[in-house]
């Protein structure tokens, strides 16, 4: 296998939810394939365009919004800088007139209900995720191109290598946590100080600072408003939002104004072991309610799984005393390399390998990431991620209804604390005596996926996705 370079900004998009496989990816299908054809000079003989959605992308797009992502990239829309407010009118605009204007600027013919073909019982060899897109232009050609969204909101076309930033030469090569600690031993540098070094063949280190430090802007901002935002989330199944009940029961009825006093008063309600945990779980709730809300999110290194990173990267600024730029940076980094890794040594899509690959792989992030900025060594980072993939190994993707939302959410509350768990464990343990290393840890994930029936793939044809009956009022 070629190295694959992949950058802290592949890892960590801005976009919106309610999933990276799902919504996100085909979103950004979408605009490559209108990027293709203006690319071919073939553009402005486009007459009409009609979408095959197969296996995963097929059995849970509804719930997860992929025909709206699609709409939304054909339309020239970006998922970082479009308003998540206008889309429920952009979509019912496109509905109602039966046109759409690709990159904004040519009509075609396009109804939706027809258009975008569901292939239920059909899927692709090489990604349960697959879209074709078929173009047919004014003197009667046909074009198809067919792109896989392999997880995390990365995307491959067929026929091309592997995504990610690989035509980069970095310093510091890796593909495996041995690659990781190699480094760090012949250079003496942390996990983050290696990342940095790498991102500097990108971008200037003052301009990786700045994105990454906006990356955990709107991370915030999206824990700040799923803490504040009541009611009841879309897609059928009445779940009602839970975090902003349980910020209220924590710090009262006072509505603070901005991130900082809210914060603040977090803080000064204490830091014992029930409220912490309470907090914990109210960051991760909040992020996922707004995620399963169409919200804007950071997938991290899904959507599905966007709270766990940011609650324990709360939980360190808050009840760690982690409010420095330099700090918050630097969980960034190191979170990202762990991600890039699993990426690389199995995957990041829970259609390929059940949630233990968004969830279990965040919280492996977030547990090396809270072990580095505590002063754990680069051994106890990597051991800390071990332990929290390790007790993931197995975790199916069975959500009910195909909507991100039962179990998704809850399941990021889980990841959360087991990672600040696990980062615990490997902060009062010796690497020395550890049985089982990260490499591991990840090659028994992948081989656990490749084993694992396809109905606890994302597909919603097992677990709880079958057991529970979609007419709940309230769970």
């Amino acid at each position: 296998m070629p190295h694959e370079a992949i950058s802290v900004f592949d890892m960590f998009k801005i976009g919106v939810g309610p999933s990276s496989s799902h919504t996100l990816g085909p979103w950004r299908a979408a605009q490559r394939f209108v990027a293709s054809l203006q690319a071919q000079g073939k553009f402005s003989d486009l007459i009409a365009i009609r979408i095959l959605l197969y296996g995963s992308l097929a059995k849970t797009g509804k719930g997860h919004g992929t025909d709206i992502a699609i709409q939304l990239g054909l339309s020239g829309e970006d998922p970082v800088s479009f308003d998540p407010a206008r889309i429920a009118s952009k979509i019912e605009e496109i509905r109602e007139a039966k046109k759409l204007l690709v990159n904004g600027r040519h009509a075609i013919e396009f109804d939706p209900n027809g258009d975008i073909e569901f292939l239920y019982t059909e899927t692709l060899p090489y990604h349960p995720n697959a879209l074709s897109f078929l173009a047919t232009l004014r003197n009667g050609e046909q074009l198809a191109e067919t792109y896989y969204s392999i997880g995390g909101g990365f995307v491959k076309k067929e026929g091309e290598e592997a995504g990610g930033s690989s035509a980069v030469q970095l310093p510091f090569p890796i593909d495996t946590a041995d690659d990781l600690l190699h480094w760090c031993r012949k250079t003496g540098m942390s996990i983050s100080e290696v990342v940095m070094e790498n991102e500097t063949a990108w971008r200037q280190e003052k301009e990786v600072r700045s994105g990454v430090l906006n990356i955990w802007r709107v991370m915030k901002e999206c824990i700040y408003r799923g803490c504040h935002a009541s009611g009841t989330l879309p897609g059928g199944l009445n779940v009602k939002r839970r975090a902003a009940e349980l910020n209220r029961r924590l710090v009262g009825e006072r509505i603070y104004e901005d991130f900082g006093s809210w914060a603040e008063a977090i803080r000064a309600g204490g830091n014992d072991f029930k409220t912490t945990l309470d907090w914990v779980s109210c960051f991760a709730l909040a992020v996922n309610e707004e995620n399963a809300s169409f919200g804007r999110v950071v997938t991290a290194p899904t959507n599905g799984a966007a709270g766990v990173i940011p609650a324990v990267l709360q939980y360190y600024i808050i009840f760690c005393d982690g409010l420095h730029e330099d700090k918050i940076t630097q969980f960034l980094l190191t979170a990202s390399e762990i991600g890039s890794i699993f990426k690389k040594g199995a995957t990041i899509s829970a259609a390929m390998g059940g949630c233990q690959a968004e969830i279990g792989v965040s919280s492996a992030m977030a547990a090396a990431a809270l072990t580095e900025c505590v002063g754990g060594t680069q051994r106890q980072a990597l051991m800390a991620a071990e332990i929290a993939m390790e007790h993931h190994l197995g975790l199916t993707c069975d959500p009910i209804g195909g909507l991100v939302q039962i179990p998704c959410i809850e399941r990021n509350t889980m990841g959360a604390i087991k990672a600040i768990t696990a980062s615990q464990l490997a902060l009062q343990s010796t690497p020395d005596f550890a049985k089982v290393s990260l490499d591991a840890v990840i090659r028994t994930m992948w081989n656990t996926a490749q084993d694992m029936n396809s109905k606890y793939k994302e597909t919603s044809d097992g677990g709880l996705a079958v057991q529970i009956p979609l007419g709940l009022s309230e769970c």
